[in-house]
C-alpha cells in the first residue's frame, strides 16, 4: 500500500484534520491524523492493517509470537494486524503513570512486534518496550500504521511503518504566527482527566 493510498483511507475517513493541535507528546501540529475515525468503519482497518502485516512479514524480523500495543491508540490496530499475522493480541495499559502489561501473561523470552496507530516522538513506543523487556520479553521491532516523524523517531528497536507522512511540529513556546493566531485543541486521548 502506497503512502498515497493510505492517505486517501483517512482523508475518506475525514480524518485529517488541519487546525492547531496539541499532540499528546505536547507538541503542537498544524495536522491531526484523527485514526478513530478510520478505525469506525472495519474495511478501512482491515486494509490497512493486512497491509501492515505483510510490511512486517517482509521486514524480516523473524517468529512472532505475539502483538502488543498501548492502550488507547493501538488496541484495534494491534488486534486486527495481529489477525492477520495470525497471533495473539495483548496490550499495555498505564498504572501508576507507567505501561504495564496488566491483563496477560507473556512466556520469557517471546518475541514481541509492539504495533502503534501513529508514531511522532516514539514516547508511547519507547515506554511499551522497555515494559516488555522489563518483563523478559524479546521485543524485535515497533510497527505503525504511520510515521508523523519521516523515520526520525528513535523507538529504540527497528521500526516498520506502512507510511511515512512528515507532518510538522512545534514546541508550544516556539510557534509560527499562523498557528499561534488558532485557538489549540487537544483531540488526543493521553492526560485526559
Amino acid at each position: 500500500m502506497t503512502q498515497d493510498e493510505v492517505l486517501a483511507l483517512f482523508r475518506e475517513a475525514g480524518a485529517i484534520l488541519e487546525g492547531h493541535f496539541i499532540l499528546s507528546s505536547g507538541l503542537r501540529s498544524p495536522v491531526f491524523l484523527q485514526k478513530a475515525r478510520v478505525f469506525m468503519h472495519p474495511d478501512k482497518t482491515e486494509a490497512l492493517c493486512k497491509a501492515l502485516a505483510g510490511k512486517i512479514r517482509a521486514a524480516g524480523l523473524g517468529r512472532i509470537d505475539v502483538i502488543v500495543s498501548p492502550a488507547l491508540g493501538g488496541l484495534i490496530p494491534g488486534y486486527e494486524t495481529a489477525r492477520h499475522l495470525g497471533v495473539p493480541a495483548m496490550w499495555v495499559e498505564r498504572e501508576g503513570g507507567q505501561f504495564r502489561l496488566r491483563r496477560f501473561d507473556l512466556e520469557p523470552g517471546a518475541r514481541v512486534i509492539i504495533v502503534e496507530d501513529i508514531v511522532t516522538t516514539g514516547l508511547s513506543s519507547r515506554e511499551t518496550v522497555d515494559a516488555l523487556k522489563a518483563i523478559g520479553a524479546d521485543v524485535v521491532g515497533v510497527a505503525c500504521l504511520i510515521d508523523r516523524s519521516g523515520g526520525e523517531a528513535d523507538v529504540g528497536v527497528p521500526l516498520v511503518a506502512l507510511t511515512e507522512y512528515k507532518v510538522p511540529s512545534y514546541d508550544p513556546a516556539n510557534l509560527p504566527p499562523e498557528l499561534a493566531a488558532i485557538p489549540p485543541v487537544k483531540p488526543g486521548s493521553r492526560n485526559l482527566a
